[in-house]
Formats: C-alpha cells, structure tokens, sequence
C-alpha cells in the first residue's frame, strides 16, 4: 500500500481542481526538511510527471510522489476535516515517530534525506 486519500479528502481535492481548469494538473505530495519536528509536509498541484514519480489513484485523484517523499509517506492516509476551528488536510502517517502540535511536520522514524522538491 502506498499514500491515500479519504473520500473527503478526494472530494475537496477534486473541488480544488476544477477551479484550476486544467484537466492535467494532479496533486504532488511531498515532504521536505523543515517545520518544528524535522520534516513538513507540503501539497501543491502539478501537471508534469517526473520519471521517478509514483502515480497513485485514490477516489479518482493522482498523486504524485517522488521517491524520497514516498519512503517518509508508505501507508500515509491524507483525510480532510472540518470543524469550528477551520478546515484542514490531516496526514495519519505510520512512519512518523512524533508530530508537532500543529500536525503539519513531524519526526520520522528513521532518519531522511533532505527536500526533494524544493522548487514546489
């Protein structure tokens, strides 16, 4: 298994998308070096594909990953959740050994390498 969206994830992905109007653009997920724990996540769109690049189908968006990013997210599940304090993506991940307060960085638990989109 590899990194997964929910359903509500999947639908406000979908949503994001349609208001791009680019049918090719699909979501990039990465992790990079930084943020309070280590390593922060980080999401944006893109519609190239890179050579190394694993597509992964969930609820019928891609994802795109690149390998060092996936080795961090292995069985990562991305959910999105609404409350009254806001909207937010939140990442379940197996491989973090802790996370920060605010959910959006986190510890590995084994040691990384470094960003691997720093263009994104």
């Amino acid at each position: 298994m590899t990194v997964m969206l929910t359903e509500a994830a999947a639908t406000k992905v979908q949503g994001l998308l349609e208001r791009e109007a680019n049918p090719d653009l699909n979501l990039r997920v990465f992790v990079c070096g930084g943020g309070c724990s280590g390593f922060q996540y980080g999401f944006t769109f893109d519609d190239q594909i890179g050579e190394t690049d694993t597509v992964v189908e969930s609820h019928g968006v891609k994802l795109l990953v690149d390998q060092m990013s996936l080795d961090l997210l292995k069985d990562a599940e991305i959910d999105f959740q609404s409350s009254l304090q806001g909207e937010s993506f939140v990442i379940r991940n197996p491989n973090a050994a802790s996370t920060c307060g605010c959910g959006k960085s986190f510890t590995p638990s084994e040691s990384g390498g470094g960003c691997a989109n720093a263009g994104y």
